[in-house]
């Protein structure tokens, strides 16, 4: 007996159980930052797919170069094209080059059976997601129907009408697992630590009897606890980044979806959210067990 009394270790204030406090907010940070990659890149992706809705503005016949010239100038500089890097998003394909790519994709010249080359050139420009409304389109449709020289302008109205949707749909469906997978990330992160802040309540009430003030009880606790968030968030986002990388090279190109500074935001907020979410656990929970009476305790 009085053997197990030497070798009795003691319990140090602030210390609770290091590994499944650990474990369980790694586990829960990870699941966070996963959804958090896979919304980034269903953003992404979703940006890349509405920058590729276009508009065909076809040309009348017999146009010089100069006018042509003007027309593709005239259109480069709208706000509803797409700028990228200072380059407007603007092409010009000739009707022969139109005709060479018919006869690419089909093995028929028209061309020679005709004699001629009925095609016209037209100028392909790629519409900004902001001005993906039908009003809009309707608008902007109109609105270069009336430069001179152009003959026709198209687009595929269904394409872009289903595209808009779907992307509305696929926003609100996030957006809501967002907050669902937010709030039990929260609430599991709470629940470990209250878990094994329960073993230290006696200790909680033993340094109130001798004295101790409330900052000197829970300074330990949240130091601790505040340790246990910024290691859980270094260990998910290193658990994250190598999936990533496992997964890139099973899917070629995904990592082209992400941003350098969607993850450079996405790793920070996975350190302050461990770090926030086990700091204000800890100390509610330390306040918690100060103001219970002795036989609550038990």
């Amino acid at each position: 007996m009085a053997k197990d009394k030497k070798f009795r270790k003691k319990k140090k204030l602030g210390s609770y159980p290091f590994v499944s406090v650990v474990f369980s907010v790694t586990l829960a940070l990870f699941v966070m930052g996963l959804f958090g990659l896979l919304l980034m890149m269903t953003k992404n992706l979703t940006t890349i797919i509405q920058e590729n809705v276009e508009m065909q503005v076809f040309l009348n016949k017999n146009l010089s170069q100069n006018e042509i010239t003007k027309i593709i100038k005239t259109l480069s500089s709208k706000d509803y094209v797409i700028n990228k890097e200072g380059i407007s998003q603007v092409s010009h394909i000739t009707k022969e080059e139109a005709a060479k790519e018919f006869y690419e994709e089909t093995g028929e010249d028209f061309v020679e059976f005709l004699g001629d080359n009925p095609l016209r050139d037209v100028v392909v420009i790629k519409i900004s997601p902001e001005f993906h409304e039908s009003q809009n389109l309707v608008e902007i449709k109109k609105e270069i129907g009336f430069i001179r020289g152009v003959h026709e302008v198209t687009y595929i109205e269904s394409l872009v009408n289903s595209i808009r949707e779907n992307v509305k749909k696929v926003s609100f469906v996030l957006i809501g697992f967002s907050v669902i997978l937010l709030t039990v990330v929260v609430i599991l992160i709470n629940n470990t630590i209250k878990l094994a802040l329960f073993s230290q309540r006696f200790l909680i009430r033993s340094m109130q009897l001798v004295g101790a003030t409330t900052n000197f009880i829970r300074k330990p606790f949240l130091m601790r606890a505040s340790m246990f968030g910024l290691v859980s968030a270094v260990l998910a986002i290193g658990l994250l980044a190598s999936l990533m990388r496992y997964l890139n090279t099973e899917v070629d190109g995904l990592l082209e979806l992400l941003q350098l500074e969607q993850l450079i935001v996405l790793g920070t907020g996975i350190v302050l959210i461990g770090i926030f979410v086990g700091f204000m656990s800890t100390f509610a929970a330390i306040r918690k067990y100060m103001k219970m009476s002795l036989d609550e305790l038990y």
